[in-house]
């Protein structure tokens, strides 16, 4: 049996995977528009999104909106997919971004990172724009649900719930991050459980999106079968030509061992799952890295207090200076063997999740029967 579509407010994608937004810089157009193509969900992430505009450091929202509106015009000058993007609730210009992305008529606002209580409240009540929640918890969707509810007389159109074992900041402690108790296995069924009352009042499907740490076909069949309506991916579509992060930066990725991934202390206050490299070890190390910080871009950011920037971190390894850059990644990472086209990706995703009733280990990049098909 082939994968399923998914539909999330009215929008169906042929395929029930979204590519996970990564910031700064990671997935822009380039890499959502070919997402979008495959059949899946494509994301722009908006952090730091405007690093290009000549204003950034003197005008920093201006220029981070001006080119969120550009991002979501080159994609869908390439698409006639389903294209969203992600706003962070933590980011201090967080309702410029949205009111932005909404005026541009995107098809999804993806939004966690803090709970987005308000964010119906900054969408005209005609945009055809879909709300999507990033959550880690059954009490966060429920909490949302009510409140929505209650404020706007409207309910998420989907919800992503993201396991510790996703790349970049996580909603968990550090010490839950191992913890069966908060397993993504166990966080599905609870939250499917939650939103059911919810979709029987409204008579709307409320879909919940598997995230973090999914890797593999046989990783969508296991959530689907657990009361999934899709996944979200980011690491995977890191290694592929799409990407619009510098070569080096996806080579880390190949280059990457179990041994290599480990959990950081964010300067905005959470933990985060990284590649590490010389960057992490000098951090580890003492040191401090000198920076300016023109606008303070993460609400929860100490930057006074903090050994270096989080933000310029992640640019310079999305530029390739990884020795000056931060690399996050999934729990997973360690698994990917080379680059493909997204095209290809999507290919060896739909045959893992045929083959996957089969017990079987899932199938490596580079030695995936599509791959095989095209040399």
């Amino acid at each position: 049996m082939p994968l399923p579509s998914l539909s999330i407010g009215g929008l169906s994608a042929r395929l029930p995977i979204i590519q996970g937004g990564m910031g700064v810089g990671v997935s822009l157009s380039g890499l959502a528009s070919a997402v979008a193509n495959a059949g899946g969900i494509g994301v722009i992430a908006t952090p730091g999104i405007g690093w290009q505009e000549p204003d950034f450091k003197t005008d920093y929202v201006a220029a981070n909106s001006r080119a969120l509106r550009k991002q979501i015009r080159a994609a869908k000058d390439k698409t006639k997919g389903i294209i969203g993007v992600n706003i962070m609730v933590v980011l201090t210009n967080f309702a410029h971004l949205v009111r932005a992305a909404v005026e541009e008529r995107i098809d999804i606002i993806f939004s966690g990172a803090g709970l987005p209580l308000n964010l119906p409240e900054l969408v005209d009540a005609k945009s055809s724009t879909k709300l999507v929640p990033i959550i880690s918890s059954a009490r966060a969707a429920k909490i949302l649900c009510r409140k929505w509810l209650s404020r706007y007389n409207r309910l998420p159109d989907a919800f992503v719930v993201e396991g510790p074992k996703a790349g970049g900041h996580l909603g968990f402690k550090p010490e839950h991050l191992d913890d069966e108790e908060y397993a993504l296995e166990r966080l599905i069924p609870e939250v499917v459980k939650i939103v059911a009352p919810f979709e029987q009042e409204s008579g709307t499907k409320i879909p919940v999106i598997a995230a973090g740490g999914v890797y593999s076909g046989g990783d969508i069949r296991k959530f689907l079968d657990m009361g999934a309506s899709g996944v979200q991916m980011g690491t995977r579509f890191v290694a592929t030509d799409e990407c619009d992060a510098d070569p080096a930066f996806k080579q880390a990725f190949v280059d990457a061992d179990e041994e290599s991934l480990t959990i950081v202390k964010s300067p905005v206050g959470m933990p985060g799952r990284a590649i590490r490299n010389e960057f992490l070890d000098d951090v580890e190390d003492g040191a401090k890295i000198p920076f300016s910080c023109p606008f303070h871009c993460i609400q929860t950011c100490e930057h006074k207090d903090s050994p270096y920037c989080i933000a310029l971190a992640l640019l310079n390894a999305r530029k390739g200076s990884m020795k000056h850059g931060l690399v996050f990644a999934g729990a997973n990472a360690h698994r990917i063997k080379s680059i493909v086209p997204v095209a290809q990706l999507m290919e060896s995703l739909q045959q893992e999740y045929e083959l996957s009733r089969q017990p079987i280990e899932p199938l490596a990049q580079e030695e995936s029967p599509v791959e095989a098909a095209h040399p």
